[in-house]
């Protein structure tokens, strides 16, 4: 399995919505985590986003770069622009990517305002975890055909 990592600032958002969209989507073929640069919660709305399409993070707590310091991962995806800035370096042949979303936490406005803004952010989020995915996949299929 391919080891990934998602990093943002508060590990409440993007993050865990990447990581529940991953591990949802990527048939048990990623070992799949999140974390941040300055962890605070999940946020409420980012479950109910989720939730919405069926995917169920509530479990997930936010955690530290911290706590992955020294383990090795095939991917780290940086999904905002502070934590590309103060990602930490990681051992082994990590493949970083970056991928800049805004943040929904920051979202003003009634309820369903915010809410509007939570589900963008995440269907965004889907769009770019589905093109990993069939690029990892077409990797992978190429590497196997030519015996790598």
């Amino acid at each position: 399995m391919l080891r990934v990592l998602f990093l943002c600032t508060g590990n409440s958002c993007r993050s865990q919505m990447a990581e529940g969209l991953l591990r949802h989507f990527g048939n048990n073929k990623f070992e799949v985590f999140s974390a941040g640069t300055h962890p605070s919660f999940v946020h409420p709305l980012a479950i109910e986003a989720m939730r919405e399409i069926g995917i169920d993070i509530s479990n997930h707590r936010s955690k530290s770069v911290m706590e992955f310091l020294g383990q090795e991962f095939d991917y780290v995806i940086t999904v905002c622009d502070k934590a590309k800035e103060s990602c930490p370096t990681f051992p082994g042949d990590v493949k970083r990517i970056h991928w800049s979303f805004e943040d929904p936490a920051e979202a003003t406005g009634t309820k369903e305002e915010r809410m509007r803004i939570f589900r963008k952010v995440r269907d965004e989020i889907k769009s770019h975890i589905l093109e990993f995915i069939k690029q990892v996949e077409t990797k992978s299929e190429i590497e196997n055909a030519s015996g790598n």
